[in-house]
């Protein structure tokens, strides 16, 4: 007598589940933007929360601390300086505290973060790049070169950008005949890919302005799609049939003309965002009105695309924002966190291994990207590639205070990492100021350069004075911080004491 015994699939992420935090962990009374622009409206990183939200006129995002939980109150200061809705905004990867922006209003603007949050509206962004004649949707910072970074509006054009100087280093504006719908850079910088309403998929060199690889009708419905470059150069697609069903697909940039792998998903009406994890190679599944995210694996072996599980909920989702490895708690074998949007709420979701061990796991968290750059924007622009500079997470990651604290004395200005002599290029119209900030800013960086080699060559105990000067500059703006919030919340008591006593006598 002989049978079969079924194969089950080896894999440590078969069995990652989602778990909502408890209702006194999330923010509340979020007003949350009603946009119809398809992107995720939340960003994360391992020091901010930020989240697009309704504003009467004019464009507005609130930033808070990643610990802040509970009601959000309505004089909270938020980032407000655009003309018109805000559609995307995206973290700098090489420093927590540079937040980029894209509005209706054509525009994209940089802003500079204090470490601790907001104390005041904040109007005067750090950098305005204009250069699109029409609303911009889409922004994407480069993985591994400093102040690089790409945008893409509904005039169908790419521009490339040094925001360490404002310039317009590359814009493509004939590799698109009709709107783009996402891109997103590959590992090591050299190539974006692009979806667009053509229904083709385009690998993109953004420093020759040429187009590597086409492939027509990646999916045939003609519903928006996205794609995503995988770590291991593949490119992973969703979009609809013609059917109207959702689907996802793996493609293999060598060869595009079959898929490696095809999954449909069901027939809803949201456009599917894909937020994928290097690390694990993992790929998270939201749609925007969804009660559901899924997750899948991505492997080496057929079928390739593997189904891990699903998460639901009763309240279907806004939007969200993904939380790398950087951000995670490696205690609790928390691999990844999804930020849930709802309509005046934002909910963390861990995604967690099981383990019973209280030890670093080190085959969940191999070293991961961190947030120093491997190259410099001149240096990328010379043609130079590199991969990301790899951390470990053993111990924990703790997020650096920001590269540029000391410029928030006076208005702001975004130092920059750029090795090369002599005054900084013009910037774009409406924004001479800022250029002239960022030459001033060169002489202190080629200090900067030499002293941080010197840091990584000394001992652990010539670093532990470094370290402790750090922590304690971070506690010291916390509570400058904390004291204008005080300051600022006795001047509306004062105000409104004055109110009730008008009130009181009749004069109202």
């Amino acid at each position: 007598m002989s049978f079969r015994r079924g194969v089950v699939r080896q894999s440590k992420f078969r069995h990652v589940f989602a778990q909502a935090w408890k209702a006194e962990h999330c923010i509340d009374d979020v007003r949350v933007s009603r946009v119809t622009w398809d992107s995720g409206l939340c960003a994360v990183n391992p020091k901010f929360i930020a989240v697009i939200i309704e504003a009467g006129g004019g464009g507005s995002f609130l930033v808070v601390p990643i610990s802040k939980s509970g009601r959000i109150d309505q004089a909270c200061p938020t980032v407000c300086g655009h003309a018109a809705p805000v559609l995307e905004i995206q973290w700098s990867p090489h420093d927590d505290n540079i937040i980029a922006s894209a509005s209706e209003d054509c525009t994209v603007k940089v802003w500079q973060i204090p470490d601790g949050g907001l104390t005041s509206p904040m109007t005067e962004a750090i950098v305005i790049l204009e250069g699109h004649s029409k609303r911009v949707g889409i922004l994407a910072w480069h993985p591994t070169a400093f102040n690089i970074l790409l945008t893409a509006g509904c005039d169908n054009v790419i521009c490339v950008w040094n925001v360490g100087t404002g310039e317009l280093l590359y814009q493509l504006s004939d590799a698109h005949p009709d709107l783009i719908y996402s891109v997103c850079w590959n590992k090591d910088g050299s190539a974006v890919c692009t979806v667009c309403k053509d229904k083709a998929l385009r690998v993109i060199d953004p420093r020759r302005g040429t187009v590597l690889k086409v492939r027509e009708k990646v999916h045939d419905g003609t519903r928006p799609m996205r794609a995503v470059f995988l770590s291991d150069g593949k490119i992973l697609t969703t979009g609809f049939s013609r059917m109207s069903e959702r689907q996802m697909a793996l493609w293999d940039p060598k060869d595009l003309s079959e898929p490696m792998a095809v999954q449909e998903m069901d027939t809803s009406n949201g456009v599917l965002l894909p937020f994928y994890d290097p690390d694990t190679n993992m790929v998270y599944l939201c749609g925007k009105g969804d009660c559901t995210i899924r997750y899948f694996e991505v492997t080496d072996e057929s079928p390739y695309v593997h189904f891990l599980s699903l998460y639901s909920s009763k309240e279907p989702q806004r939007g969200g924002g993904f939380l790398g490895k950087r951000g995670v708690d490696v205690n609790k074998c928390e691999i990844a966190r999804f930020y849930k949007l709802h309509e005046r709420k934002v909910e963390p979701i861990s995604m967690t291994v099981p383990r019973k061990s209280d030890l670093f796991q080190g085959d969940l968290y191999p070293d991961t990207a961190g947030s120093e750059p491997a190259l410099l924007a001149d240096e990328w622009i010379a043609g130079q590639d590199a991969a990301p500079l790899l951390v470990s997470l053993s111990g924990g990651y703790s997020a650096p205070p920001s590269k540029h604290r000391d410029t928030l004395r006076s208005k702001p200005k975004l130092v920059t990492q750029d090795s090369g002599s002599g005054a900084a290029p013009p910037a774009p119209a409406g924004d001479a100021a800022a250029a002239s900030s960022f030459s001033a800013a060169r002489e202190p960086e080629e200090e900067v350069a030499p002293h941080r080699v010197a840091a990584r060559e000394t001992d652990g105990n010539g670093e532990r004075p470094k370290r402790e000067e750090e922590l304690l500059n971070e506690l010291l703006a916390e509570m400058k911080a904390l004291r204008a919030v005080v300051v600022a919340q006795s001047q509306r008591i004062e105000v409104l004491e004055t109110q009730l006593a008008r009130i009181e006598d009749g004069d109202v």
